[in-house]
């Protein structure tokens, strides 16, 4: 039975929230949208897997639209393979709507691979849920903060299980044998389906007065150069500090009314912001000067994701909080914009038409 129309919104989403390095991610409402519609009577055989792909949005001059290589449907067709579906229904047709910006410590491929499990999860009519989706998921993402903020939404708390030698040895396969590669040989592609309860979620209460204001330098942080600047080992106090302000964090951001110096103490890190700041022109002026007493409204800042945005939370004054955010960037001639966004608090949606 061929599948009604239908569109997929996935949120954009921000982790390592102050002391949450690879556990604490937030889902945020900016929406990674991709419409699908199946008519058997038209000929998609044009495409390798019989796909037609079309794109708008960030980042559209770079993305490829060859189902086998763009990252949404190469992840829908790894979830379709391993339940022995080869290739998209004849006269299926993909198209994606991507504001979320590229590279920016937003979640903008974890939105990618989320949409595309959900992707394949609909087009074959699985019926899996959210979480045994996330399994999907983390054999790609290979860390659950940003995966799990865009597929379950809200505030969110991950680890991963520890696993046995054989589930270990399935969750670690080169990822070019899950998201092959021109090069990959046929038989390495993974076609089996991942281990169940790869990991684990909760989401945290938050409140609603919070916003997260999005302060977006318009240059790019690579996650793979990112994570290169962090050192192998941490010092006991850098790890304490951490987990103590975690324990504190978690709670404190859904107590009502907000407490913005608990909050902003809170969300202190030494484990991964100092070592980026390297690669981000502004960064420590930027912690170290936004501050709860210094300008209004503000709760707590941090770095998002990987970077190179900042994610303020605060409860009014977002224009001036944003505002003096990019004077700081100014002085280290780094232009931004910003957003105000909420928490996408649902998550992962599918709608039918």
């Amino acid at each position: 039975m061929v599948p009604s129309p239908f569109t997929l919104k996935v949120p954009a989403s921000s982790a390592n929230i102050g002391p949450g390095f690879d556990v604490l991610g937030i889902g945020l409402n900016l929406y990674l949208e991709i419409d699908v519609r199946i008519d058997p009577s038209v000929d998609t055989s044009e495409d390798s897997f019989h796909g037609r792909l079309s794109y708008e949005g960030e980042g559209k001059e770079g993305v490829p639209l060859d189902t086998g290589k763009n990252l949404v449907t190469q992840t829908a067709l790894y979830v379709m393979r391993c339940n022995g579906f080869e290739k998209f229904p004849m006269g299926t047709h993909i198209h994606v709507k991507n504001p979320i910006p590229l590279g920016r410590g937003l979640g903008s491929s974890g939105a990618a691979i989320v949409g595309g499990v959900m992707l394949g999860n609909e087009i074959c009519q699985l019926g899996f849920d959210k979480i045994r989706l996330l399994d999907y998921c983390l054999l790609i993402e290979r860390h659950p903060d940003n995966i799990a903020a865009a597929m379950l939404g809200g505030f969110v708390g991950s680890y991963l299980n520890e696993l046995t030698t054989k589930e270990t040895n399935d969750k670690s396969v080169p990822l070019e044998y899950i998201l092959p590669k021109d090069s990959t040989p046929e038989e390495k592609i993974v076609s089996t389906a991942p281990p169940k309860d790869i990991g684990e979620y909760l989401k945290y209460n938050w409140n609603h007065k919070i916003k997260c204001v999005a302060i977006i330098p318009q240059f790019e942080v690579k996650t793979d150069d990112a994570r290169a600047v962090l050192p192998d080992s941490y010092t006991r106090s850098d790890i304490v500090f951490n987990l103590q302000r975690l324990a504190v964090l978690t709670s404190c951001l859904g107590q009502d009314p907000p407490n913005s110096k608990l909050i902003y103490n809170s969300m202190k890190d030494k484990v991964h912001q100092p070592y980026r700041a390297s690669l981000i022109p502004g960064l420590t002026e930027v912690l170290q000067n936004i501050t709860p007493s210094s300008v209004p409204g503000v709760c707590g800042i941090c770095l998002s994701g990987a970077g190179p945005t900042i994610l303020c939370l605060a409860t009014e004054n977002f224009n001036t909080i944003a505002e003096t955010i990019i004077d700081v960037f100014k002085s280290s001639n780094v232009n931004c914009q910003w957003k105000l966004l909420d928490l996408a608090y649902d998550g992962a949606t599918v709608s039918r038409h």
